[in-house]
């Protein structure tokens, strides 16, 4: 299909409308706040941007709705790969854009969908912090956290990891305690119940089946870890939790 008569068309429009479009340097200033885990700075911009968020967007959609989540979208993606580009694994990167985009899907009313953007954006801006304070990540552990992800439904070992990065378990096991202050076992166990908590609250898999996704060898076993960490078995989180997210979506909180 040829857009070339839309296109012009809609370029007159904006001419006629005196329609300016946010500058991309200020855009992506905005982006390198978040990389840079600047999470005061990144709180300060969306205060300014809440109150004139329409200005310089482009209208994807002739429902208010629609078009603010469409824009909410766009945004969340880029956010997403600057933050990979700065260091965050791909696989925390996407799944909670992921995660935002679900929330985001159940709002009901703009001007949630506009919250939601400000929440999303200092969330990236904190977990980029707390990766810039750890200091300087290796490839090598780097790799080995987004082969943890990839593969959360094995039952996960030191040494499949460093078959998988050619190294000597004892020699990644020193190295990745050293940069990201956590054992490699210990951290599996986090990402495998990290992930069963967002399974919990945004879906309505059986317990049984989230603890053979996530390579527990019995549900008993899963409800045991999840509830050495977290304090309460997974249904009580799936309870308690599931509440909240549910008056979040509906913009009651």
């Amino acid at each position: 299909m040829n857009t070339n008569r839309e296109l012009n068309y809609r370029l007159f429009v904006q001419l006629e409308e005196d329609f300016q479009r946010t500058e991309i340097q200020s855009e992506f200033s905005r982006y390198d706040d978040i990389r840079s885990g600047s999470v005061e700075k990144v709180r300060a911009n969306f205060e300014d941007i809440r109150t004139h968020y329409y200005e310089g967007k482009g209208v994807l959609s002739d429902n208010l709705l629609r078009n603010t989540q469409y824009h909410f979208a766009i945004g969340t993606g880029i956010i997403a790969r600057v933050c990979i580009d700065g260091g965050m694994s791909h696989n925390v990167a996407y799944t909670l854009a992921d995660i935002y985009m679900r929330r985001c899907d159940r709002c009901t009313e703009p001007e949630a969908v506009i919250d939601l953007t400000g929440e999303m954006m200092v969330d990236y801006a904190e977990r980029m912090r707390e990766i810039h304070m750890a200091g300087s990540v290796s490839l090598h552990v780097r790799r080995t956290v987004d082969y943890i992800y990839n593969h959360l439904g094995e039952h996960l070992t030191l040494e499949m990891a460093a078959a998988h990065e050619k190294l000597n378990p004892s020699y990644l096991s020193r190295l990745f305690a050293a940069e990201m202050h956590i054992t490699v076992k210990a951290y599996i166990l986090k990402a495998k119940i990290t992930t069963a908590q967002n399974i919990l609250v945004f879906s309505d898999f059986p317990i049984s089946e989230i603890a053979v996704s996530l390579g527990f060898s019995s549900q008993s076993a899963f409800s045991a870890a999840f509830r050495k960490i977290n304090g309460m078995t997974p249904m009580q989180y799936r309870n308690r939790y599931r509440v909240e997210s549910s008056l979040h979506f509906q913009g009651l909180r």
